[in-house]
């Protein structure tokens, strides 16, 4: 480490062509790239990292300027400066951020679900005063979840138990989430199990997201910007109906928005993957294609506009 930059751990796919650098959302790793990340490389030297505290990466204090100087140490030691940061969930604020302060390197950026929560008035046939009392609910409930710090005797077999109920629910390879998982998973000094990102560290994370105002970052861009969104939700659960509400309801005002901000801004594409948010493993194909069809245009001539994405019209 060398101030407040922290070495990251990277995985270096190989691959010949531009390069990119892969971003993991928030409370995940590297691996949730692993099934992406070979089809990309035909076309693209890929690396991908852990993000500060989380996977093998040290941990330090979380913010986004600190995790900017983290990625342009990596992308200085490999000699890629000019990689196209491409990012998912929290990964992908990650990758528009860093884009707009490296400009004069960074040709562009792209975020896959990263969206956050937005604002009360992007949920759409719902009152804001009702949404902003029900995302305090939300973030509340996120909080009190964390699980990252020592595991119990059985933490660990009940962790993977949880990823292969996952795995039937959404259809995703077991073996994909079960090394994604185990990423995160490291012995402490003590000979103890200890699951990270620790609960302090993505207390800071989830504070980080909150205080992004992301249309904003959105319009600031004047490069090359993908814009993925899930098109399916999670799953309903029985008892957590007024949550599902929600996600419909910000899933038709995100698809408003994104189209609407396409339509003002020539250099952004916005597209729609075939999955809910767990897309890097859900539907592996469908993401790589998005990035490799706005790379190739990012990458070889920015200032042309020979195609856009596009968002099926909100349901109402």
């Amino acid at each position: 480490m060398t101030g407040d930059r922290i070495a990251l751990a990277v995985h270096d796919h190989g691959g010949d062509g531009p390069p990119l650098l892969l971003l993991h959302g928030a409370g995940r790793t590297l691996a949730d790239w692993a099934a992406v990340a070979p089809r990309l490389t035909g076309r693209h030297r890929v690396l991908a990292v852990d993000l500060r505290g989380h996977g093998l990466s040290p941990a330090g204090p979380w913010s986004l300027s600190r995790v900017a100087e983290d990625i342009e140490g990596v992308l200085d030691e490999y000699g890629l400066p000019d990689a196209l940061p491409v990012g998912h969930s929290l990964g992908g604020m990650i990758a528009v951020r860093y884009a707009l302060d490296h400009p004069e390197v960074t040709p562009g950026a792209a975020n896959l679900d990263g969206f956050g929560w937005g604002r009360p008035d992007q949920y759409v046939g719902l009152d804001p005063a009702v949404v902003a009392e029900r995302l305090v609910r939300v973030r509340e409930s996120v909080r009190d979840g964390l699980r990252g710090g020592p595991l119990p005797v059985d933490g660990l077999q009940n962790l993977l138990a949880r990823e292969r109920a996952l795995s039937g629910e959404l259809g995703i390879p077991y073996e994909l989430l079960e090394k994604a998982l185990l990423r995160s998973v490291r012995h402490t000094p003590d000979g103890r199990l200890e699951s990270r990102p620790l609960r302090d560290d993505m207390r800071a994370v989830l504070a980080e997201i909150d205080s992004l105002d992301l249309f904003d970052l959105f319009a600031r861009m004047d490069r090359p910007l993908l814009l993925g969104r899930a098109l399916r939700p999670t799953p309903p659960a029985p008892g957590r109906e007024w949550f599902d509400e929600l996600t419909r309801a910000y899933g038709m005002g995100l698809a408003r928005d994104l189209t609407a901000l396409a339509a003002r801004r020539t250099h952004v594409r916005v597209v729609g993957i075939d999955g809910t948010h767990a897309m890097l493993l859900e539907n592996p194909g469908a993401v790589a294609a998005a990035v490799l069809a706005f790379a190739a245009e990012a990458l070889t001539d920015p200032a042309s506009v020979p195609f856009r994405y596009a968002l099926p019209e909100p349901e109402e």
